[in-house]
């Protein structure tokens, strides 16, 4: 019998169709929108605004993510897959985003209370007080100095978490596994980045102008002795500035005084911003991991 030429049409049609992948799912197509919106995020002028709004970027991200893991498509491919190595790659890379995100909790904490106790020695500051306010001033800045030690092992641990981003091997060819799996790497990788950004936000050091405190020791010779204002947009750097700034100097009139009270206030509500964001990830991160060892203990 012979065919037609358009029932070959046709026919050629249906077999291409039966080869092309599958569209992805719905869930897949809303994570990769999230992601798109955070890198799109992307500045060179790091602020806390701008590191609150990537935190809310990344609750949407893992919120869809949670819902990814419990597709039905997903937990098939993670059980019948159990003993692939980008299974046990994926639980590492959860394990690693939950003890980044601790340790930054930590570093936040830490701040929170170093400043607490800073602005209740310049509350009870008295006539005579002076002694007690810079050693409280020099204990802050040594315990900044601590802190910024382990942020900056912290990060050096976190560059090789993703400094590979292609480091996923995956040997099913189902077009959706391959989808699901390359997207949940980049979404660990996303939120390594992320994190790396607000560690050294916290730091002092991200994108920052760094007062010269040589120079400060110089420009102390003079009579006049300017107090350093709007040294940049990093509340941390901000409240070093000028604790550093006490410190070299040894005493403080009320002028600096209200300054430093007003960095330091805007210090604490720069870090209860950033501490509430902190806390709804982690518990994202924590159910997103629970589900995940459910699945494969099941």
């Amino acid at each position: 019998m012979e065919t037609s030429p358009l029932n070959l049409k046709s026919h050629n049609n249906h077999a291409r169709s039966n080869s092309l992948p599958s569209k992805p799912h719905p869930i897949i197509l809303q994570c990769n929108e999230y992601l798109a919106r955070l890198e799109g995020a992307s500045s060179d002028a790091i602020s806390s605004l701008l590191l609150t709004h990537k935190l809310n970027g990344l609750q949407d991200l893992h919120n869809c993510v949670e819902k990814l893991v419990q597709l039905p498509l997903t937990q098939e491919a993670l059980i019948h897959q159990s003993q692939e190595k980008w299974v046990e790659e994926l639980l590492d890379g959860s394990l690693r985003l939950l003890d980044t995100c601790s340790a930054t909790k930590d570093a936040l904490i830490h701040t929170k209370e170093c400043t607490r106790e800073l602005q209740s020695i310049i509350r009870r500051r008295r006539k005579g007080g002076e002694r007690e306010l810079i050693i409280e001033v020099k204990m802050f800045l040594n315990s900044r100095k601590v802190m910024r030690k382990a942020i900056f092992k912290a990060l050096e641990n976190l560059k090789g978490s993703y400094a590979n981003k292609s480091s996923f091997s995956i040997s099913n060819k189902d077009y959706q596994t391959v989808t699901s799996v390359s997207l949940l790497k980049e979404v660990e990788v996303t939120t390594f980045s992320i994190f790396e950004s607000l560690l050294n936000f916290i730091s002092g050091s991200a994108h920052s102008k760094r007062i010269s405190w040589s120079l400060v020791s110089k420009i102390m010779q003079s009579k006049r002795v300017p107090y350093p204002q709007g040294v940049n947009e990093n509340e941390f750097a901000n409240v070093d500035a000028a604790l550093q700034f006490l410190a070299i100097k040894m005493i403080s009139n009320s002028n600096e005084i209200d300054d430093l009270q007003n960095k330091l206030a805007r210090l604490g509500s720069c870090i209860q911003d950033l501490e509430e964001g902190l806390e709804l990830l982690f518990r994202l991160l924590i159910k997103i991991r629970v589900a995940l060892l459910n699945i494969l203990n099941h």
